[in-house]
């Protein structure tokens, strides 16, 4: 991720990894480059520059909020808590890593609704989001 934010601006990254979150993959104008992609899921995105099969879209929404681990800033807040209702667990537990690391407040009402999911992976990742936001530093 470093080397992306290097690369393109830790601005434009952040862009890229709002607009796969949001699900803007793919639609005319909001684009998000292929080595975006790859930087961010590693070999199992290699498929985006080489072509192929790409996989369950979801996988998109994940590695976005990974890449959101790294590179933060306000502009991601909304993306990042609608994202703890994605209908798939994996994003779920990544947007509560997320917000956990940066001390998201206004997740705060969602985290507590993941501390009752129904994957315990989201559960523990939730409850320790909670945790960090509430502790003073």
């Amino acid at each position: 991720m470093r080397r992306e934010c290097v690369r393109r601006g830790e601005d434009a990254v952040i862009a890229g990894c709002i607009a796969l979150l949001k699900g803007e993959e793919g639609e005319e104008g909001d684009e998000v480059d292929p080595e975006l992609i790859y930087a961010l899921g590693g070999p199992p995105a290699r498929w985006a520059i080489t072509g192929g099969e790409s996989g369950p879209t979801y996988w998109l929404r994940v590695w976005a909020a990974r890449g959101l681990l790294y590179a933060y800033d306000q502009s991601a807040s909304g993306p990042i808590i609608d994202a703890l209702s994605d209908e798939h667990w994996r994003v779920r537990e990544m947007a509560a890593k997320v917000c956990g690391r940066h001390r998201v407040e206004d997740a705060l009402p969602q985290l507590s609704d993941l501390a009752r999911d129904p994957r315990v992976r989201v559960q523990r990742a939730a409850e320790r989001a909670a945790i960090r936001i509430t502790t003073t530093q």
